[in-house]
């Protein structure tokens, strides 16, 4: 089923980047299980809730409000964990933030109106599925390996090379 979303407006950036925010759900501080769902145009995929900004919108409550939407989740915004370009098919540029899930709602927009599933999944096995069908997505949880800091919130990263020598199965211990 195709989503029809007759009011959304798409915003771009200035350089012809549609707008984008995600969040990355974590069931709590240790960051060690993550929230995915289903894709509303294969439902037999997972992917990581997000979607466009809209007009005025800040990427954070943009974020917020697709993971409501979405994933029938409220929680602790926490750091952006980066600005993740996609140019293939599709510009895009997308806001990625972590979120520690406090509410979890029984019915939520999309699985009422959409069937939306969602399920946990712990980050080694996120990254498996999102490979993939979604290499982007799985980009921002290993961008999380990389980066590791739960607390200190240095939100900007340098964009790393990708080193393909660097193991970003094996979890660095986050201090």
């Amino acid at each position: 089923i195709m989503k029809f979303k007759p009011n959304q407006t798409r915003t771009y950036d200035g350089e012809g980047f549609k707008k984008r925010a995600a969040c990355l759900c974590f069931k709590n501080d240790r960051e060690e299980e993550v929230l995915l769902v289903s894709s509303s145009r294969h439902p037999d995929q997972w992917i990581v809730p997000g979607g466009g900004m809209e007009p005025e919108e800040e990427p954070c409550g943009a974020a917020v409000r697709e993971v409501f939407e979405e994933a029938g989740v409220k929680g602790k915004l926490g750091r952006l964990l980066g600005v993740f370009e996609q140019n293939q098919d599709r510009k895009h540029r997308t806001y990625v933030y972590v979120l520690t899930v406090t509410e979890t709602l029984e019915a939520w927009e999309d699985s009422v109106n959409i069937g939306r599933k969602r399920e946990w999944f712990t980050v080694d096995e996120a990254i498996k599925v999102l490979q993939h069908h979604k290499p982007d997505h799985a980009e921002y949880l290993k961008r999380l390996h990389l980066s590791c800091s739960p607390t200190n919130g240095n939100s900007l990263l340098p964009s790393q090379p990708s080193n393909d020598n660097f193991p970003l199965t094996a979890h660095a211990t986050c201090m």
